[in-house]
Formats: C-alpha cells, structure tokens, sequence
C-alpha cells in the first residue's frame, strides 16, 4: 500500500513548485469531492518506493471561514496522512509557522520545508534551524525551490521519515490562565463521554473558538450544555478581561508563541524593518541592558508604592486610631463588659486594622503589576531570566509561575501545569514560596516604615530580590539532589507590547485588592479573634502578658529564634499565626501591642538589624496553609512536607547568619 504525503502551506510558498518537482510529470489533476476547487495528486518515486503526493489549498489557517481551508482540514482529519510536508515561506517565518504549529497541536507526523532560503540570506537573516528543529521536535529541510537547491535531501527526508516511525507528541501552546482552565474542564468532559478523531485539547480549543464544524458535532449531545456553558463563561471572562474574543485571543496567544520562537532562533539582519515591539525589544531584552532595566523598573514599582502609598496608609492608620477612640468611649457610656471591649478594640479592630492600614501600598502594588502584565513587559522579564535558568536546570518558562507568586503563591503553584515535565513542575512548585507575596508585604511596609524610613523601597525591594536568589539556589541544589536529566528545550511566548488600558488595569487592581480585604475581613479576623482569647485567658490575667496563654506558647518559642536577634515572645508567636496567612503577622503584632503604638513599641523591642533578620525570616519560612495545601494537591504529602521543612530550616538559617554577621560587623 503506498504511504500518503501531503504538502500543506500558505499561498505562494513555493508549495506548487515542489510538487512538481517531486512527482515530475507523475501527476493527476482533478476537484476535491463537492467543490471546485483544484485537486493536484502526484506519485513520489523514491529508492523503490512509491508514495502518493496531495497537493493540499494554499491556506494561512486550518479554521473554517473558507472552503479551501475546510478542504484541507477534512483531508488531515479524516484521510489521515502518513506524513505532511509544511512548506514554509522562510522570508516571512513568523506567519507561515502558525499553519505549522497547528498542524503540530494536531499531533500530525510533520516534515518541515524551509523554502526560499536564498532570499533569506540575501536580507542577511539567520535562521538557526537546527535550535528551531529541536524546538518543535520535527525535522527540517532547507531549499530553493526554484533552483531545485536542497529537493534531493527533502525526498531522502520524507523517505527517512516514513521509514523510522517516531512516538508523536502534540505541540502544547500555553493560552492563558483564562483558557487552560476552560480547555481542561473541556477536555476532561470529552475524555469521559465523546471519542474524538483529533487530540481532546485541540478539540477543546476549537470548541472554545466556537468553530461551527466543532460545535455542531456535539449539538444534541447529552454534555453539549456543560460544554456550552463552559464556553460562555470564558468568553465573557475574556472579553471582560481583555476586551477581545476567545478565538482573537487566542491566535494573539499563538503569535505570542512564535514571536517568542522566532526571536530564538531567528536573527534578522539590518534590512529588516523592525516593528515597535522589536525596537523596543533590542532595548529592554538586551543582553548587557535587560536585566538592570528590569530590576530598575521593580525598583522603581517599590519606590512609588511608597511614596504615594504611605501618606494615604497614614490616614487610614489615623482614621483606625481616632474610630478606636470614639468606640472606646461609647463602651464605656454604654457600661460595655470588658471583655467585650477589649475583644472589638484590642482584637478585632487592632488586628485586623493594622493589615488594612496597608490597602493604598497592597493596591499600588497590584496596579504596577498589572501595567507590567498588560503592556506585554512582563513576559520579557522570564525572556531575560532564561538563561540563568537554564543553568539551574529549569525553564525559562518556570519564571511565570514565580512572577505570578508576587501575587499569591497559591494560583503560581497551578499555574506551574503549562510546564510539560514533571520535573520542570515540582523544581518550580518547591520555590515558588520564596516568592513575595502580596500578604508578606504588609510586614515588610511596617518594618520598613519603622526601622529604615528614609529607604523603604530599597529594603523592601531587596526581600523580592534575595528571594528570588534563594530561589535559584534552592533549584540548583533539589535538581542535583532528586533531578539530573537534562532541560528539555521550550519556547517563551512574548506578546505584542500594547499600551494598557485603564479599565483593565483598575479591574485587576480592584480583583486583587478585595481578596486582600476579603482575606482580612475572614481569615484574619478569624485568627486575631483566637489570637486574643488566648491573650486573655486564663481569666484574671494580664492581657496580653507572658502569663496568658499565648504568652507561654510565645516563651517556649521563643529561644529558638534568639540567635537570630527577636528571642521575645510576641515575635515567635507572629511567626506563628503567620502560617495561617501571611498577614496575621501584623494581625498578631497589632492585637499584642496595639495598633495605635505598634510602630512605637516594635522600635523599643527591634533593632534595625533583628528587624531585618526578621524580614528574613518572615520572606523565607513555613508557607502559608492555603500554600501547602495547593503543593499537596498539585504533587502529594511528600513535596509539600519538603517545601515546609527547607523553608523553615532555610528561613531560620539565613536570619540568623544575617543577624550574627551583622553583630560582628
């Protein structure tokens, strides 16, 4: 039986010619079944053997708007090729590889032909095509087809390929958040109820798109309403979001991907015209350039969530003190019990006022995060950590998850399920917690504001900075503890740079900034509510004092931290809570010492250096639960008892050689 081959590709890649040139005169020309359309088969003879050659439509897309496009995607479908030969306009790589990594998401058996290299290097452009090659796992050829340069290697190739089957594993282009989620939910339905022709995802994908062949194979299907609704929440998700459609949002998200290929392997040379994004690319992803610019942009972040946040973090802090005031005296008209007092003003509003305090810099923070990540920045920043990355043995792709960690460790840690090894996940999951995240920086505004005054975005930008060094280190040594294989190569999408819309980035602010007081309004009251009955009992005792309950627990903690520079009680205890959310660090503090005083009394107990030791440790040690428990459901009980042990025994280490080195010093 012969072997099938089809020759996919744009218009006016050169497609035609080489079919011609590899069936000859060999050939029949009819119209594909229903249609008008040109139908060109011809026969390959090579080494013996005969393979059929079908010329498929010149088309940019395997979508449905046009029937050579539906033409050529039936054909794949339901004919089944043994093997499809992509002609690549190689001038215009960018475009004409969407077609390709299409093809390659269907898991199809791909030969790639890189035609009219000779204009390539006219235009003095470098394409690496052995890096290219190993980055989409398929074999490439170069030629000139209208030279016949290269014909004889691409026929030995189709040969070659054919002969020596291959395991095919279907490309994976990471969508976003918004769709992953979607696509997965989706897949897992048809896995369960519908057998597919093509891959689930890709499927999924489709569906999503709302392509009207996809859809209507699942019409009158008892899961098409699940599907449906699926479908509807993510477009709305998306178009709120991003102000686009799922199907513009996702081909923005395939071209982001090979952009990000392109600039791998691609070198373009001075007659080039550059489009923005590129201009501004050989600024800010420079190699001597990128990296200060980057950590100068963060600086910078840190630097405004400061100086425009603390004055307006003063007046709620103000408005806290004077509400505590005008509550008190009502109480005390009113004949209020004690207890019920002290629990509302000394618990409550103590605990969780002193988180609140910091709402301005946790909402500037978010609004800079969110520019960065609209305006197509921070994607380039994971660009420029690659290699670095790549010497510790992880992707460069692994730094999105750490980027999302700023935010909460918790959906960085899901967000690790677009990395395709499992090594690459669990390296990544194990660091993710060194990250900042937004529930650490309360602390670190307290402290700073307190200790370091006149240079609180340089202290608060250097616990991000040693985190994410802490991170390198941890990777490097896990990987040369439980991994040692090599690094898979991988593909970093970089977006278009866009100019960020205010609307989306006052969306995000806001998204983020209400977990925040949500969080401080459940979790937090909740624990400042235990946290002070425990200061006040047993009954008769000194709130707050080292007799109470949560006095002792704080006792016998406290001299493992000694060395480290804060042996008292009320710190050990912070740290604690801590574990619960991040924030009660402050929440513990506020309902100990007050929130009015709390800056006062912390500088009588701290010094600038046992403040920052405890910075330290407050950046490094037991996540948060919610943390732990997404790690255990991500990967199991083992990893997530690693990641609570390494960073307590990391976190206790580090503060106290900062704080004894300090000493010396």
């Amino acid at each position: 039986m012969e072997a099938k081959i089809a020759l996919a590709g744009n218009p006016n890649s050169g497609k035609t010619t080489i079919f011609n040139l590899l069936c000859g005169t060999k050939e029949k020309v009819g119209n594909w079944p229903g249609t008008t359309v040109e139908k060109k088969e011809g026969i390959l003879e090579y080494r013996g053997k005969r393979f059929r050659v079908v010329d498929l439509p010149g088309v940019y897309s395997l979508s449905a708007y046009s029937i050579d496009e539906r033409i050529a995607r039936d054909f794949l479908v339901n004919e089944k090729p043994d093997l499809v030969v992509a002609i690549v306009d190689a001038t215009n790589i960018e475009r004409n590889l969407f077609l390709v990594s299409q093809l390659l998401e269907m898991g199809v058996n791909l030969l790639i032909d890189l035609n009219m290299m000779d204009i390539v290097s006219s235009k003095g452009i470098n394409i690496d095509t052995e890096k290219l090659s190993k980055l989409l796992n398929v074999d490439i050829v170069e030629t000139v087809a209208n030279r016949g340069i290269g014909i004889d290697e691409l026929k030995g190739r189709i040969f070659k390929n054919l002969s020596e089957r291959k395991n095919l594993i279907p490309l994976r282009i990471d969508y976003g958040i918004e769709m992953e989620e979607a696509i997965e939910k989706i897949e897992t339905i048809l896995k369960e109820n519908y057998e597919t022709a093509l891959p689930g995802r890709v499927v999924a994908i489709k569906l999503l798109e709302k392509d009207p062949d996809f859809i209507k194979s699942i019409e009158g299907k008892p899961f098409f309403n699940e599907i449906n609704v699926i479908i509807e929440e993510t477009e709305k998700r998306i178009e709120k979001t991003y102000g686009e459609d799922i199907e513009s949002f996702s081909i923005e998200r395939r071209y982001a991907f090979l952009k990000g290929l392109a600039r791998e392997c691609v070198k373009k040379g001075r007659s080039e015209t550059a489009s923005l994004s590129d201009k501004l690319d050989k600024i800010l992803l420079n190699k001597v350039l990128g990296l200060p610019l980057f950590l100068f942009f963060m600086y910078l972040l840190f630097y405004l969530v400061f100086s425009i946040g603390n004055p307006l973090a003063d007046l709620i802090d103000a408005g806290f003190a004077s509400l505590g005031d005008y509550l008190r005296i009502i109480f005390e008209k009113q004949a209020f019990p004690n207890w019920a007092t002290s629990l509302l003003l000394d618990g409550i509003l103590a605990g969780v006022g002193s988180v609140l305090v910091f709402l301005p810099n946790i909402a500037l923070l978010f609004l800079g995060i969110s520019i960065l990540e609209d305006s197509g920045y921070l994607a380039r920043a994971a660009f420029l950590m690659d290699k670095i990355m790549h010497t510790l043995g992880l992707h460069g792709k692994s730094f999105i998850p750490l980027l999302i960690g700023f935010g909460c460790n918790v959906p960085a840690i899901m967000a690790t399920r677009t990395l395709e090894s499992r090594k690459d996940r669990l390296l990544t999951i194990l660091i993710i917690p060194l990250m900042s995240c937004s529930a650490r920086l309360p602390v670190y505004v307290l402290f700073a504001n307190a200790f370091f005054p006149r240079y609180q975005g340089l202290v608060v930008f250097s616990l991000y900075l040693i985190g994410i060094l802490l991170a390198l280190f941890v990777a490097k040594v896990a990987k040369n503890i439980f991994f040692k294989e090599e690094v898979t190569p991988f593909v970093m999408e970089l977006p278009p740079y866009r100019i960020p819309t205010l609307r989306n980035v006052l969306l995000q602010m806001w998204i983020r900034s209400f977990l925040f007081i949500k969080r401080a309004g459940t979790v937090i009251a909740s624990a400042v509510i235990i946290i002070w009955a425990l200061s006040s009992l047993p009954p008769g005792v000194e709130y707050a004092s080292q007799n109470s309950i949560i006095g002792r627990i704080g006792s016998i903690l406290a001299p493992v931290f000694k060395p480290a520079g804060f042996g008292n009680w009320q710190a050990s205890v912070a740290l604690l809570f801590g574990i619960v959310a991040k924030e009660t660090v402050i929440g513990t503090l506020g309902t100990l010492y007050g929130e009015e005083t709390l800056r006062t009394t912390l500088r009588e107990v701290f010094t600038p250096l046992s403040a920052y030791a405890f910075l330290l440790m407050t950046l490094i040690y037991i996540p948060c639960i919610a943390t732990i428990a997404t790690i255990k459901k991500e990967t199991n009980l083992k990893w997530a008892m690693v990641t609570t042990l390494y960073s307590l025994v990391l976190g206790w280490l580090v503060s106290v050689l900062f704080y004894q080195i300090g000493k010396v010093l």
